[in-house]
Parts: C-alpha cells; sequence; structure tokens
C-alpha cells in the first residue's frame, strides 16, 4: 500500500495535502478536531462565516461551532436543513444562498459545510455561486463524506433528470475530517461510507484492498485503522484530483461503480429508506466487475472477491437486494444515459481487468449493456 501521509510533528492528527497552487488546501484526519475546528476555521482570515447543517448533525455540534468562532472574533450564523438526499434541491439551494447573503457573508469570509455529503454538496455550491464564489470549509461527519465528497471540490444539486446534474467545481479552503464523529453513525451509513473506501483499492491499488480485506472490521470499530482509511482515501483521491481537477481524463476513476448506482438512486428517486448512495455504489461496484468479467476483461475470481468482501462487510450487492426493486431494463437504460459522463448519447463505464486495474471504457455497446442488465435481473441470479 502507498504509505500514508505522515502525521504532523507532536500532534495526533494525520495532514494530507492538496496541492492545487493558490487553490491548495489541507486535510486534517484524526480523531477530537471538532474541539480544535474553531480556532482552526478563524486562522484562515475570515471575519464571519455561515455554518449550513442538518436537522440532525446540527444539535450536536453546530452551536457549539458558531460558539467557538464568535470566540475567536467571528461572527458566527447557522442555517439548518432537513437530512437526507431531497435536500439537494434547488429549493434547498435558495433557501442557504439567501441565508448566507442575509449573514452578510463576503468574498473574503466563509461557509461552512457541517454535515455529511448532503451538506458539503449542497453548502459548496451555494458558496460557489454567492457573489459570485466566497470561500468555505468542509467539516465532514459521515464517513462517505470524509473519504469522498469532502475532498476535491465537486458540489452541486440533483435535478428531476439525475444525480449531480446542477454544479460547480469549487474547491474548500480547508477540510477537517474528526473520525470521532463517526463513533455514533449509524452502521448503515458505516457501511456506505465504507464502500467508497473499498473503491480507492478497486481503482489502482491492488493493496489496499487487501488492507482492507484485513482491517475493515477495525475501521468499524473505530481503531487506529479508522484513521488510516480515510487518510489513504483522501490521499488516493487528492492525487486524482491534482492530476485532473475538471475530470477531464483521469479523474472519471473515481466514479467506478457509479455509472450503475446513480442510475439506481433516481430510480429510487433518491428515497434514503431504500437507498442510499453508498449502497448503490456498493451494488455498482459488483455490477462493474462482473460486467467487465462477463466481457473477458476481468478474471471471474476477482469479481468474486469484490462481491464477497462487500457482502463481508453488510453491503448490497445485487440488483435484487435493492428493497422494492431497481425497474426494469430500459429503466435503468434511461437512468444511465443521464449520467454525467455521456458523451455524444455514448455510455462511458469504468470497468476493470482485475482489482486495481480500473480503466475509463468509452462508447460501451448499448447491446452489451442491455445484455448484461438481462442476465443480472434473472431470478436465478438474484
Amino acid at each position: 500500500m502507498t504509505p500514508l501521509a505522515a502525521r504532523t510533528e507532536g500532534s495526533s492528527f494525520i495532514t494530507v495535502p492538496v496541492p492545487l497552487g493558490d487553490r491548495a488546501y489541507d486535510i486534517l484526519v484524526g480523531r477530537g478536531l471538532i474541539e480544535t475546528a474553531g480556532a482552526r476555521i478563524a486562522a484562515l482570515g475570515a471575519r464571519a462565516a455561515a455554518i449550513v447543517t442538518d436537522e440532525h448533525v446540527g444539535p450536536l455540534y453546530a452551536g457549539a461551532l458558531a460558539g467557538a468562532l464568535e470566540a475567536q472574533g467571528l461572527r458566527a450564523s447557522v442555517v439548518t436543513l432537513p437530512p437526507g438526499e431531497a435536500t439537494k434541491s434547488y429549493a434547498s439551494l435558495e433557501r442557504v444562498c439567501d441565508a448566507v447573503l442575509a449573514a452578510k457573508i463576503e468574498r473574503g469570509d466563509l461557509v461552512v459545510a457541517l454535515g455529511g455529503g448532503v451538506i458539503g454538496d449542497l453548502a459548496g455550491f451555494a458558496a460557489a455561486v454567492v457573489r459570485r464564489g466566497v470561500r468555505f470549509v468542509q467539516v465532514p461527519t459521515t464517513l462517505l463524506s470524509q473519504v469522498d465528497s469532502s475532498v476535491g471540490g465537486k458540489t452541486g444539486i440533483n435535478s428531476r433528470h439525475g444525480k449531480n446534474l446542477v454544479g460547480a467545481f469549487h474547491q474548500p479552503s480547508l477540510v477537517l475530517a474528526d473520525t470521532a464523529l463517526l463513533d455514533t453513525l449509524p452502521v448503515r451509513e458505516m457501511r456506505a461510507g465504507y464502500a467508497e473506501v473499498a473503491k480507492y483499492g478497486l481503482i489502482d491499488d491492488e493493496r489496499f484492498f487487501a488492507w482492507c480485506e484485513a482491517n475493515w472490521q477495525g475501521v468499524f470499530a473505530g481503531g487506529p485503522e479508522r484513521d488510516e482509511a480515510v487518510a489513504q482515501s483522501c490521499r488516493a483521491k487528492a492525487d486524482v484530483v491534482v492530476r485532473d481537477e475538471h475530470e477531464n481524463g483521469d479523474r472519471a476513476l473515481l466514479n467506478l461503480g457509479h455509472t450503475f448506482g446513480h442510475a439506481l438512486e433516481r430510480i429510487t428517486r433518491y428515497d434514503s429508506t431504500r437507498l442510499v448512495h453508498g449502497e448503490g455504489v456498493a451494488i455498482g461496484l459488483a455490477l462493474a466487475f462482473r460486467f467487465s468479467a462477463s466481457l473477458g476483461l476481468c478474471p471471474a475470481a476477482d469479481a468474486e472477491r469484490v462481491e464477497a468482501h462487500l457482502a463481508a462487510a453488510g453491503l448490497p450487492t445485487r440488483l435484487s437486494h435493492v428493497p422494492g426493486g431497481c425497474g426494469t431494463v430500459d429503466e435503468l437504460l434511461d437512468a444511465m444515459a443521464q449520467d454525467k459522463k455521456v458523451k455524444g448519447g455514448a455510455l462511458t463505464f469504468i470497468l476493470a481487468r482485475g482489482i486495481g486495474r480500473s480503466f475509463i471504457a468509452p462508447s460501451v455497446e448499448a447491446d452489451k449493456v442491455r445484455s448484461f442488465l438481462v442476465s443480472e435481473l434473472e431470478p436465478s441470479r438474484s
């Protein structure tokens, strides 16, 4: 496995740098970061901060964070939204933008995203468009957001046409990933986030995937393996973002499993009682490897190994695992046609030649996708 970023001397935190020139920033990973968040955010030099959170996280941490910022001399305000994927909407974006403007946040001030991926994506997009761009800080509170959505500057909301189709690239000024906040995360949310951890090994680091197979229980239990997994995931994503910030090339590899996963989310109408993002990704990862195997690209044993590990971690791996069903083949293909990676009407998939050997496959023939989905929906495959 690629060596992890070193812990800051004399600190229990791991620092993962994201070297993007004048937009460079650090990701700090470790237990207890929320306790020093006020001082760390204030050190960025703003005069005011608008904290965006949700009804689950806000009552736990927003008041204390606002108080810590005010103790550092910043004006602080809080806007609290309903939890869940449905919050990534035009209506919520309007509400957040208006709240940020009402708080008199200027371009040198800060928007602070305190929550999971939904809050991070929404608050980041609001920061990108208010006054044509104000600075923002990510304080991710779920495993999924700590290892994925808080890093790299992708922000946005969902449309009725699909997930994340309206948004902007807007890099944060700081990411504070307090792994202690995950201690109270529901096990379903931990599992969902873990799908993104495993994904990094599947893309281009078989040794990390093997490490995950051996250490995933420690990640869930909150031991040092958790910090290691989060930091390694952040470093893997940061390396790709630095090479391809705006997803014109290699960054598309980070979407391994997402073409299938996003389609399932759309079909279930982003109903988190049926499917959350990480569960869709887990099914998508297993499908991507089985599809690759069906095309003769990937050893069947590797596809079986991927499915076995995700299942061991408690994640769904089959279309039949979607509560309430996943629609017809035509509905799945229609949902995939709205994917951001579609070019000229042709489907682009991230496929694999083996674990740690993923690649971008443009213009995959629709008939091959259809045949594969038909086979996956057969009762014998459930």
